[in-house]
């Protein structure tokens, strides 16, 4: 069995009157809600390169955990499928730019806790940030 192509996520959120809320941003391809990721760089830790995936993909910067809140797998359209693990990086967020490099290919979204596992493609990223809205 072919070992999984490795990502990392970015997942931004800030506290609004004390409860966390979360930036989600759509996918280029299906338009579905996720965290910004990306293939690992190998000049960077999967944690910086959770945070530049942000900036690109998201228009946003903070201060980045260094320990993943929880892992999820995808799976990339590509020709073959290629099923991707991806840990999922906090994201505090201190900035948000009104222009980014991606912000013509993507929407973005800030959502409470309930909107948030509600919008998110998957079952595993609603419990990341069940998980990370636990911990702040």
């Amino acid at each position: 069995m072919q070992m999984p192509t490795r990502q990392s996520a970015a997942v931004p959120y800030r506290l609004v009157d004390g409860q966390p809320v979360f930036l989600l941003i759509t996918s280029r391809r299906s338009g579905r809600w996720i965290f910004p990721k990306g293939g690992l760089e190998p000049d960077l830790t999967p944690w910086e390169n959770a945070a530049k995936e942000a900036a690109e993909e998201a228009g946003v910067e903070g201060d980045m955990g260094r320990v993943p809140i929880g892992h999820y797998r995808c799976v990339l359209r590509d020709a073959a499928h290629t099923v991707v693990r991806v840990a999922a990086y906090p994201l505090h967020v201190h900035t948000q730019r009104e222009a980014w490099d991606e912000k013509g290919e993507r929407h973005r979204h800030w959502a409470v806790l309930p909107e948030a596992k509600r919008l998110l493609s998957d079952p595993e990223m609603a419990r990341i940030v069940d998980r990370l809205a636990q911990q702040v």
